[in-house]
């Protein structure tokens, strides 16, 4: 059972051997806040490129995703569906950032749904051989700049709150949490 943190049927879920397995949060970032100077730095900081991704860039958006299917922490509120080719395909509302290695291997993307003047980052996912490189900042920072530049008005993002490195780069780029939720599960007897 997913609920708000402070939902006052938690404690009597809890008094009643329930117990929280996984933790998640919500954020948001409107345009008006974001500071375009900072998220030019972490894009320039690639070792690399970091651009859009097409419709011809389906084979390695699969391949990454594939790799890293297993690698999203928490529960069923954070739970990363594994990319088919029409998920995978980025469009008009459906946006998709990499990052890619100077030899041509996309090692980072993330995927955000866009409607009108509102987004919402779907994920974000780094090669693990190539995390604690700033990357996964990289490619949010730059679908912020360029999602801005097309008139989006207000992100959001989320995911589990025990991902340390997703909670670092939600602030880094400018998110402010604003949600928090637990999922709970009945205890064993």
């Amino acid at each position: 059972m997913v609920m708000p943190l402070h939902d006052p049927r938690r404690a009597e879920l809890e008094a009643g051997g329930w117990r929280v397995t996984a933790r998640s949060f919500g954020a948001q970032l409107d345009s008006a806040r974001v500071d375009r100077e900072r998220l030019r730095r972490f894009v320039a900081g690639v070792v690399g490129s970091l651009r859009e991704l097409t419709e011809g860039d389906l084979h390695d958006v699969l391949t990454l995703d594939a790799a890293t299917a297993g690698d999203y922490p928490g529960g069923v509120a954070t739970r990363h569906e594994p990319l088919d080719a029409a998920r995978a395909t980025p469009s008009a509302s459906r946006r998709a950032f990499g990052a890619f290695l100077p030899t041509g291997e996309l090692v980072a993307m993330t995927f955000v749904d866009v409607e009108g003047v509102r987004a919402e980052t779907d994920f974000t996912v780094v090669r693990r051989d190539q995390r604690g490189r700033g990357l996964g900042v990289a490619v949010k920072a730059g679908s912020v700049l360029e999602l801005t530049s097309d008139g989006v008005e207000r992100f959001r993002t989320g995911g589990s709150a025990d991902n340390e490195a997703v909670l670092r780069a939600n602030d880094a780029v400018g998110y402010l949490r604003d949600e928090e939720w637990v999922t709970l599960e009945p205890g064993t007897a």
